[in-house]
């Protein structure tokens, strides 16, 4: 396989031993699958690595905008965990855009990492109160609500909303962080592996955001 293992929780390498993998930091831990560069061909590996979890991204793509990034979390013997990935473009307001769509397992960590945050999941503040924004994942609706980084350990130069879909939490992490203007009702979230044919005209390349 074309990616490379890590720590769904952070940047640390991974060690294998029989089917158990660990992270000096976090202990034993679903490696974290990552290529190094956005291609058809390394997709081709995340999906059958991924093994029917859905690789959600905004859908359909911009004009100039390109798949620049994506993993999955899960061990060979073990069902996935996570999937992330991230799409590029430039906007006339913000120039250029990194959105990226974390969806996990409760308390798998991925989603946390890539928005700076300090705990694994969400918390309190998914459900509170009203959303910032109603989009869709496929035909379902999702509300997404803010999720602060004050306290995380990065720059505040992101804006991170977070919501529920199908009993897993997803993430939507925009950056600079006044790229979450561009969010409106009409936004989909659409699973790539479902695309069938359709993944030959999706553009892949560009530079990974770094998390």
């Amino acid at each position: 396989m074309s990616l490379s293992p890590g720590c769904p929780r952070c940047p640390a390498p991974v060690l294998q031993a029989d089917d158990r993998w660990t992270c000096p930091d976090h202990g034993e831990v679903a490696p974290l699958w990552r290529p190094l560069e956005a291609s058809y061909d390394e997709f081709g590996d995340h999906l059958r690595a991924a093994d029917g979890f859905p690789t959600l991204t905004p859908w359909p793509l911009g004009p100039g905008w390109s798949i620049t990034d994506f993993a999955v979390v899960g061990a060979e013997s073990r069902s996935s965990r996570a999937t992330m990935s991230c799409i590029s473009g430039t906007s006339a307001q913000d120039g250029p855009v990194d959105v990226i769509v974390v969806s996990e397992e409760p308390g798998t960590g991925l989603g946390a990492r890539v928005a700076g945050t300090r705990h694994d999941d969400p918390g309190h503040e998914v459900g509170e109160g009203p959303p910032m924004v109603k989009i869709r994942v496929e035909h379902q609706p999702l509300s997404l609500w803010p999720v602060s980084t004050s306290d995380g350990s990065r720059e505040w130069d992101r804006s991170v909303l977070a919501g529920e879909s199908g009993g897993r939490w997803l993430w939507l992490v925009l950056r600079p962080a006044s790229a979450v203007l561009l969010l409106r009702p009409d936004w989909v979230l659409r699973d790539l592996s479902a695309l069938g044919p359709g993944l030959l005209a999706v553009p892949f390349g560009g530079p990974a955001p770094a998390w």
